[in-house]
């Protein structure tokens, strides 16, 4: 076996490890994710924290909560702006919506993964706008208390807003520069919520799930699951919506049916 060779398994056997002992000292498996891209992810930040190998750098993180934060951080792909893809929550506020708020007033809503909030907070818009937030359950979760922390606040830079619709960003954010405000009445409405998608189990009978931008960074095993998890969480006629790039092929397996582009729908 050449030196290189040798150096790669035993790098190959260092991450193994850290995966190992992320999973036993977490519940996060790293490994249904897709390894390439988490891979290169968490390379480039041990090396920028200076440490040689991932046996150090899980003991450091284990050891010291900043360490751990900024881990999360970019383990969870933090990246969200309200109204994100505005065709598609167009479509949402305008068909989708209004068709289960006329067969079911008081609205139970999911927003999986919801990062630092803009998804949730935009779903709170919408339902208010359409009359319906008073009555609704809106829950929202994400595994990183970090950035649960940050949705809980509701404080959000320019950038994160500018797809919002110019009434509403009057109506429902204070503010200039990098410290808009959500209004309050969104904030109330929301229950905020840590959850790991993977290993815990889901609330049944939603009426809307919403998780947008994830499931690419998932491996095709773990997409299987939290389909199967996702269909079975909504009631009969309930509705999935996922990003942009995340169409699901033959949703049928799932018990599901396209309702639209990137909106499936629970079959009865």
């Amino acid at each position: 076996m050449s030196e290189n060779s040798a150096r790669s398994m035993t790098e190959d056997e260092d991450f193994a490890h850290f995966i190992a002992n992320i999973r036993k000292a977490t519940s996060i498996d790293l490994s249904q994710y897709k390894e390439t891209q988490m891979r290169r992810r968490l390379t480039t930040l041990r090396v920028k924290n200076g440490f040689s190998d991932f046996a150090s750098y899980f003991k450091a993180i284990m050891d010291e909560p900043r360490l751990r934060n900024e881990f999360l951080d970019r383990m969870t792909i933090n990246v969200s702006e309200f109204w994100r893809n505005p065709n598609r929550w167009n479509m949402l506020m305008e068909r989708f919506l209004p068709d289960m708020i006329k067969r079911t007033p008081k609205l139970k809503v999911w927003s999986a993964a919801c990062s630092t909030g803009e998804e949730p907070y935009t779903i709170a818009m919408i339902l208010d706008r359409l009359g319906a937030l008073g009555q609704a359950t809106l829950l929202a979760t994400d595994i990183d208390e970090g950035v649960l922390a940050k949705a809980k606040n509701g404080v959000y830079p320019e950038r994160s807003i500018r797809e919002v619709p110019k009434d509403m960003a009057a109506a429902y954010l204070k503010g200039s520069g990098d410290a808009y405000q959500v209004d309050e009445g969104l904030k109330r409405a929301v229950r905020f919520q840590k959850q790991n998608l993977l290993f815990d189990t889901f609330q049944e009978g939603f009426d809307l799930i919403v998780c947008r931008n994830v499931m690419i960074y998932f491996t095709e095993e773990a997409k299987q699951q939290l389909y199967e998890k996702f269909a079975k969480a909504l009631k009969p006629g309930g509705i999935l919506f996922v990003g942009s790039t995340e169409q699901i092929f033959s949703p049928g397996q799932y018990g599901l049916e396209t309702a639209d582009t990137f909106f499936y729908r629970r079959i009865v």
